[in-house]
């Protein structure tokens, strides 16, 4: 038989009483639970990406890849059975308690959990108090900087049948957590808020229409979840936010009640069949508007809208929390791994769009990258920035004798990987490094790792483009840069993006496709002899020579050392791109 051993965060839950529930009234009973099923719990574990691995008849095993979701998926439930049993007498109330457990587990064939990990789950359910969810040691690490919520250290708790005492939280959901002593609860200033702390607030319905309000809510509580998973972020919990909703209050005074640099907000309007989306990024302190952006989308599917629109949006976000970092870095000057960490992310950006000077941009990124390493050498981030700083010396031939680049490249995003499983950068940067060093079928696993994680995140699209790209599967390239583009249309990364849409179309044979996707690389900005190369490829195959001998002798003023031995020991390119370069007259050596 099948089985798989693996790390996962485990919630356990059943009905409190649920015996005493169904001898009053069984048949009430099982039709209340039904009913929560379809229109509670089954939709909060779909939201939260959880899988139901079995049911008992009052309770429920589910696995999720993150603890942040499990706890965010029960709390949620669980706020969810209160708002139900208001005005019910206790007899009738239905209560459930949670246990939730970060744990390994051993996966059976059929799909079913076993081990310690499960074990625990459970036997943490069977010690909450009604209402209530029980986590942990192992579980609470994970997510205590991003509870607003009372919180009670149970102690080390022996469980039954399990060896070792266990140290177990409980949160009270509903109960905030309490203030400190007056002498403390001076408000901060906005500088000691924690990095890339944003609260979502509620949109708000423009017209009104109460049918759309349903919409207007999953946007946010979408949003809310997915800017969830920037790495380093600190996100008010959704409940908190919905504090706010319907009140006109000053974002300043939101930043100083909850503590935050950043307020997202926006607005949803409904106009025949079209519907609007505006949203807006703040800034706590200042009150300045940071960055603003318009959806205006048919009302086809409304689900399908809402996905697309929170994709967008979190993709957008996530560099623009960064770059918005990076500035307040750069001000403050505050020597730490993390202040070094983000300058450096910003001066990769600005790469990406490849100005001027990019060996010199390059290399600072990289200094600032290997200054945070030595402050915090497990700083995922800065690893996973440094190498990509590696990666572009390799591509690009900006190297050094006695530096071991796949150790630099490769080693580091390895061990990013390792610290942080859900660091989807170290993905991208190792997809695209894979498939460069001509290993595409490795690329590809690396690509689909990262969107297992997160399927919104566009770079890894473009990451599995080019190695799709590389193993012949044009097709498959094109829709997948297509698919990247369209989670980010405005991304910093357009320019590289077009010219692996160029890529695809070369590969298929489309060559005014091909020409035109790379004109645009060129006018979005992508300036190195990249587009150029491959654009005096795509004039040759379509019979315009003089064309192609312009392009590439622009490549070539860009790259002096440009020859086709040269471009294939730094990024192989396909073999029709090749056969276009040595029939425009690009040199073996």
């Amino acid at each position: 038989m099948a089985e798989t051993r693996k790390l996962v965060a485990i919630l356990a839950a059943d009905v409190v009483g649920f015996s005493r529930l169904a001898g009053a009234d069984e048949d009430r009973t099982l039709a209340r639970l039904r009913a929560l099923r379809s229109d509670l719990i089954d939709p909060t574990i779909a939201v939260h990406h959880g899988r139901v691995v079995k049911r008992t008849g009052d309770g429920f095993l589910i696995e999720f890849r993150s603890v942040v979701d499990a706890v965010r998926c029960a709390i949620e439930v669980q706020n969810g059975m209160a708002e139900r049993n208001v005005g019910l007498p206790p007899e009738r109330r239905i209560d459930f308690r949670v246990g939730i457990h970060l744990g390994d587990v051993v996966e059976e064939s059929d799909g079913d959990l076993m081990g310690d990990g499960v074990n625990i789950a459970a036997r943490l359910e069977s010690i909450a108090a009604p209402g209530a969810i029980c986590l942990s040691e192992d579980a609470y690490r994970q997510v205590k900087a991003r509870l607003d919520l009372a919180v009670s250290d149970l102690g080390a708790t022996q469980l039954k049948n399990i060896a070792e005492p266990v140290r177990v939280y409980s949160l009270q959901v509903g109960v905030p957590a309490q203030a400190k002593p007056a002498a403390q609860v001076e408000a901060p200033s906005a500088s000691t808020s924690p990095r890339l702390s944003i609260v979502v607030l509620p949109f708000a319905n423009i017209g009104g229409d109460p049918d759309q309000e349903y919409f207007v809510d999953g946007v946010t509580e979408s949003l809310t979840t997915d800017l969830s998973r920037i790495s380093g972020s600190f996100v008010i919990a959704r409940n908190t936010a919905f504090t706010y909703k319907g009140k006109h209050v000053d974002v300043k005074q939101i930043g100083r009640e909850l503590n935050v640099r950043y307020v997202l907000e926006g607005s949803v309007q409904r106009g025949g069949n079209r519907m609007r989306v505006n949203v807006q990024l703040i800034d706590a302190e200042t009150g300045n508007h940071l960055w603003a952006e318009r959806f205006d989308k048919p009302v086809a599917d409304l689900f399908d809208m809402q996905d697309e629109v929170v994709a967008r949006l979190a993709n957008t976000l996530g560099v623009e929390l960064i770059k918005a970092e990076a500035e307040r870095s750069a001000r403050t000057k505050n020597p730490d791994a993390i202040d070094h960490q983000m300058r450096g992310h910003a001066l990769v950006l600005k790469l990406i769009q490849q100005s001027t000077n990019e060996k010199e941009i390059n290399h600072a990124a990289q200094a600032l990258f290997e200054q945070a390493l030595k402050i915090d050498p497990n700083d995922a981030d800065a690893l996973a920035g440094a190498a990509y700083t590696y990666f572009l010396d390799y591509i690009y031939d900006w190297i050094t004798p006695e530096t071991n680049y796949e150790a630099k490249i490769l080693g580091q995003l390895d061990r990013a990987i390792a610290l942080d499983p859900d660091n989807l950068w170290a993905y991208y940067v190792k997809s695209q490094y894979l498939a460069n060093s001509n290993r595409p079928k490795e690329s590809l696993s690396a690509a689909d790792a990262g969107l297992a994680i997160n399927p919104n995140y566009a770079p890894l699209y473009r990451a599995r483009s080019a190695a799709h790209n590389f193993l012949g599967r044009y097709e498959q390239g094109k829709s997948d840069i297509l698919q990247a583009m369209r989670l980010s249309p405005r991304d910093p990364r357009i320019g590289n993006w077009l010219m692996a849409l160029g890529s695809a179309e070369i590969g298929l044979g489309h060559f005014d496709a091909a020409i035109d996707a790379y004109r645009k690389s060129i006018d979005a900005g992508f300036r190195s002899h990249l587009p150029y190369m491959y654009l005096a490829a795509a004039y040759v195959l379509d019979g315009k020579m003089k064309e192609a001998t312009s392009a590439l002798a622009e490549a070539r003023r860009i790259n002096p050392k440009l020859t086709v031995k040269w471009q294939i020991a730094h990024g192989a390119p396909m073999p029709v791109v090749i056969e276009g370069l040595r029939k425009a007259g690009l040199p073996e050596e």
